[in-house]
């Protein structure tokens, strides 16, 4: 949703370019809203094209909870979430399905701010964790715990999550230089993120072939196997890091003007950056110690939500919907797909999301061409 929060002017007080300002956003449908002293503004298409995409993902999500090998109805579905279901229907509902859809919900939410967070700080549609490297960094912590032989409830979600805060580290001091630009944060994120890439080969081809077996179907990124103990770490990081990135959303925008200008307006430039890279790192990491790497989501989802909403930036709360439908909607098809074994999630975000890279790049080399 776009939010811009400052002091309200007293009718009597507006000169002529505050009443021809607020009549030109009055065009656009952008409505101001007062909060005491303060006031906010709210862009009509952009709430309605959120609601419409949480609807949209509240419905697939449904499908996909009465929708399987065991067919159920929604009145069964619905007596098993009340808790009047015999006890195989509710095995079915509680314990198998609705762990599964709470988690594509949240982590295709989680992954889409991520996106959305590098995407607004490198001023770049390709700052992504999937283009960085944080997502492979929190697959190498993931699988040097495996290696090392390492076992607990919370040893693969902690290595993933060292992985990935670690390799945002190293990223963003490899591309500090009297600051941090988007393009080498860009840059050196590929390159960081193609060194872990062969690390992780590696890494697979030492451990134990079980293991090894294991450890492949969860890098390509499945929620077959999640369950509540996936799905409570990944809802205390949205509680933790949400209101985080959305009381910094204002500074984030504002730092898409440039570094200059969001400095001249009083903005703690480096301090904003490391805490939205740190809300979206842990995001990241936590959804990929419980699914494995799921690819593109954080990539797509911003832009998309961008392109609906008709925002001159991304914004958090759509982007969030978006990212929630997406995987949602990709989980659908990996069920729906006619195979001898369940199909990866990972597999159908990656064929989706390298699609619409091609698009990107294609329309980005276009532009420039275009221009003169």
């Amino acid at each position: 949703m776009t939010a811009t929060f400052s002091v309200a002017t007293p009718p009597d007080q507006m000169d002529g370019a505050d009443s021809q300002n607020r009549a030109t956003l009055f065009r656009r449908g952008v409505r101001p809203v007062r909060i005491g002293r303060f006031s906010t503004t709210f862009s009509i298409r952009t709430l309605l094209v959120t609601f419409v995409l949480l609807l949209a993902a509240l419905a697939v999500a449904w499908w996909n909870m009465i929708s399987g090998s065991a067919s159920l109805t929604a009145a069964d579905t619905v007596q098993a979430l009340l808790g009047a279901a015999d006890e195989g229907t509710s095995r079915v509902v509680l314990e198998w399905r609705a762990p599964r859809v709470v988690f594509t919900l949240l982590g295709g939410a989680a992954l889409a701010l991520a996106g959305a967070v590098f995407q607004s700080q490198t001023r770049n549609p390709l700052g992504s964790p999937d283009i960085i490297g944080f997502s492979t960094g929190a697959y190498t912590g993931a699988l040097l715990v495996a290696a090392s032989g390492i076992s607990g409830l919370w040893a693969t979600p902690a290595g993933a999550v060292a992985g990935g805060v670690g390799t945002g580290l190293i990223v963003y001091l490899l591309a500090w230089k009297r600051g941090v630009s988007g393009m080498r944060i860009i840059i050196v994120g590929i390159g960081v993120s193609i060194f872990l890439g062969s690390l992780n080969t590696y890494l697979i081809t030492v451990l134990e072939l079980e293991t090894a077996m294991s450890v492949a179907t969860w890098g390509a990124g499945s929620v077959n196997d999640i369950s509540w103990v996936h799905v409570v770490p990944l809802l205390a990081m949205m509680f933790l890091t949400l209101p985080v990135m959305l009381a910094l959303s204002r500074d984030m925008r504002l730092m898409e003007m440039g570094d200059d200008a969001a400095a001249g307006l009083g903005i703690k430039l480096e301090r904003v950056r490391l805490v939205q890279f740190l809300c979206g790192i842990l995001l990241v990491a936590i959804v990929t110690a419980a699914a494995g790497p799921i690819a593109f989501i954080a990539l797509v989802a911003p832009q998309l939500a961008l392109r609906l909403t008709g925002a001159p930036s991304v914004q958090l709360i759509p982007a969030a919907a978006m990212g929630a439908l997406l995987l949602t909607t990709s989980d659908a098809i990996a069920r729906a797909a006619i195979i001898p074994v369940s199909l990866p999630v990972g597999v159908v975000t990656l064929i989706l999301g390298g699609g619409y890279l091609v698009w990107l790049l294609l329309s980005m080399g276009r532009s420039r061409k275009a221009k003169p």
